[in-house]
């Protein structure tokens, strides 16, 4: 199918409040394309779709499907959804949602940024630079960026950004001119059972990437650096970034919240990079940025500028607020070493103060594979407090728990609390001014930080 395939035709999506999916109806709306589509709850994001035209139902049944000429599903809809069931029946074409992204990506210069870590930020991070630089991109991003507010838009230039998630493997669809790798280590364990799968999903993608284009990969991940070492084409660029690779970061410097640090290539300084949030992390996720920027012809200084201005993306470190001297942190970090990034850069931020964690694991065989993994990091905070796992699309595992964790910490400062009320009083309690609470996870930990903050208001109070 081609893109103008869809002229005239109404798209429909189950699911469409999901962050990818949304993303994508939003261009399509922008297309001029007709959208229709369900999620099981309400939402802003169905809300605003609907203001751009959309028509929107809440809940899934056969019905919804109306007039649709094409629906549009994620790899978390069950096979028995009544709507996915009628359209197989009626003989509908039916799309996964990374082929549908690959049909809007079709007609443009398309980067796909992908690893195990770092894909949302380090989209959202190349969108602003190239937008500082005129280019006005598209995008399609799995979280919001802070400054827009929004996770996807049709541009007027011929670039099309977009996060690669390699979780079911449908990234292999996208077919970009360029890509990023942040990292690469084991993950979506549901899916990939060693690292080693992981590795040859990442080869196909590299594969995938059209000749004449580019890659930019991370070194200072071994995985990555296994990776390279595999391929064998010679039709692509491939440029490195990292502390000693070709687009290499010096002179780092790390404050509570702030980072900096030097990019030289082969030697010559293209820029000093200054960012407004802190973490070596995104340093590494911002040099990235700025190599593909290069790469499709942007002006340094200009790129340089646009990271400077990032102000983060929503659920990576976020600053929800203050009282009384405590801060309040979301993030969406539900990987071990996502998780030790995020409490490293929560102590330098916290100073003297202490760190409390609401941890919040996501999906019961990411847990059941990373026990020990996690009760490691965690420790690295002063407080910790487990919510029971949050199982997403995945039926529990008998004995895979929470607890599990706690056990394997063997420590005081941890308590296992699977009542989200009680988290939220314990977590308060603690709490004295100058410490950092953090909501930690990938799941619906989220919805805790206006029960905190309102907690911590009426704390001072009484």
């Amino acid at each position: 199918m081609k893109l103008d395939e869809l002229t005239g035709k109404r798209v429909h999506f189950i699911g469409l409040g999901g962050a990818g999916m949304s993303g994508i109806a939003r261009i399509m709306l922008a297309r001029g394309i007709s959208i229709s589509g369900s999620d099981a709850k309400d939402s802003g994001v169905l809300a605003g779709l609907k203001t751009l035209g959309a028509e929107v139902f809440v809940g899934h049944q056969a019905s919804n499907l109306g007039s649709a000429n094409v629906l549009v599903i994620s790899s978390a809809i069950d096979g028995n959804n009544p709507e996915l069931l009628a359209a197989r029946a009626s003989g509908l074409l039916i799309l996964s949602r990374a082929e549908a992204l690959a049909l809007l990506m079709s007609e443009s210069k398309s980067v796909a940024v992908a690893g195990t870590h770092g894909k949302t930020t380090t989209t959202s991070m190349l969108t602003v630079a190239l937008q500082q630089a005129g280019l006005d991109p598209s995008f399609a991003i799995g979280g919001m960026i802070n400054r827009g507010g929004t996770n996807a838009h049709l541009g007027s230039g011929d670039i099309f950004i977009a996060e690669a998630d390699e979780s079911d493997g449908s990234f292999l669809a996208y077919k970009p001119f360029g890509a990023i790798i942040t990292n690469i280590e084991l993950d979506h364990v549901d899916h990939f059972p060693d690292i080693e799968s992981v590795n040859r999903i990442f080869l196909d993608f590299v594969a995938s990437i059209q000749s004449g284009g580019f890659l930019v990969a991370g070194i200072d991940s071994p995985g990555v650096v296994h990776l390279l070492s595999q391929i064998v084409r010679t039709d692509i660029q491939i440029i490195t970034y990292g502390e000693s690779a070709d687009m290499a970061i010096s002179h780092i410097s790390l404050q509570p919240s702030q980072a900096h640090a030097r990019i030289t290539k082969l030697g010559k300084v293209l820029g000093e990079l200054s960012l407004s949030i802190p973490g070596k992390h995104n340093i590494e996720n911002a040099t990235a940025a700025f190599a593909v920027g290069l790469a499709l012809g942007a002006p340094g200084a200009e790129l340089l500028a646009g990271l400077s201005n990032f102000s983060g993306a929503k659920r990576r470190f976020e600053n929800k607020g203050s009282v009384n001297g405590i801060t309040v942190i979301d993030d969406y970090g539900h990987h071990p070493t996502e998780v030790r990034v995020t409490l490293e850069t929560a102590k330098r931020f916290a100073g003297n103060g202490r760190v409390i964690v609401i941890f919040q694991p996501h999906r019961f065989s990411r847990t059941a594979m990373f026990v020990s993994e996690f009760a490691q990091v965690l420790d690295i905070a002063d407080q910790i407090y487990l919510l029971e796992v949050y199982a997403a699309s995945e039926a529990a595992i008998p004995g895979v728990s929470s607890i599990l964790i706690a056990n394997a910490m063997a420590s005081a400062k941890v308590q296992f609390e699977p009542s989200m009320i009680d988290v939220v009083n314990s977590a308060v309690e603690f709490a004295k001014p100058g410490d950092v609470i953090i909501t930690l996870g990938a799941g619906d930990v989220n919805l805790l930080v206006p029960i905190i903050l309102q907690t911590l208001e009426e704390k001072i109070a009484n």
